[in-house]
């Protein structure tokens, strides 16, 4: 493994130790930075890509996954590399990321009347 895999790998575990709290916090940051526009502008453009039932699983505190394939549907190449840079990490793990915590980001702000769904 080298220095790079090495760093990226820190980076993950550290990313993934945090609380769902903090992460509501820091995923909308970078979704502001990578272009893709607010918590509820995400939450819109996955119920347009079809995804409206995960999005109303993930509002009403249920844990339904997403993939990185299933995100590809809202971000373009340039956002994925954006995210990838705020988070330091290649763009695949970004994507891979971003699966892992948007649902939690989700519901802890629809939870707390950040972002609204329709059903």
């Amino acid at each position: 493994m080298g220095l790079f895999d090495s760093l990226t790998q820190g980076l993950k575990s550290e990313f993934g130790q945090l609380a769902e709290s903090e992460a509501g916090v820091l995923l909308p940051a970078a979704l502001q930075a990578a272009g893709l526009g607010s918590l509820q502008n995400v939450v819109n453009q996955l119920q347009q890509a079809g995804l409206g039932q995960q999005v109303q699983a993930w509002a009403n505190g249920q844990a339904q996954p997403i993939s990185a394939d299933e995100l590809k549907a809202i971000v373009n190449i340039d956002q994925v590399k954006q995210l990838a840079q705020h988070f330091g990490v290649d763009p695949s793990s970004a994507l891979e990321l971003l699966a892992q915590h948007l649902p939690g980001a989700i519901s802890a702000s629809a939870q707390s009347g950040g972002v609204t769904t329709s059903n």
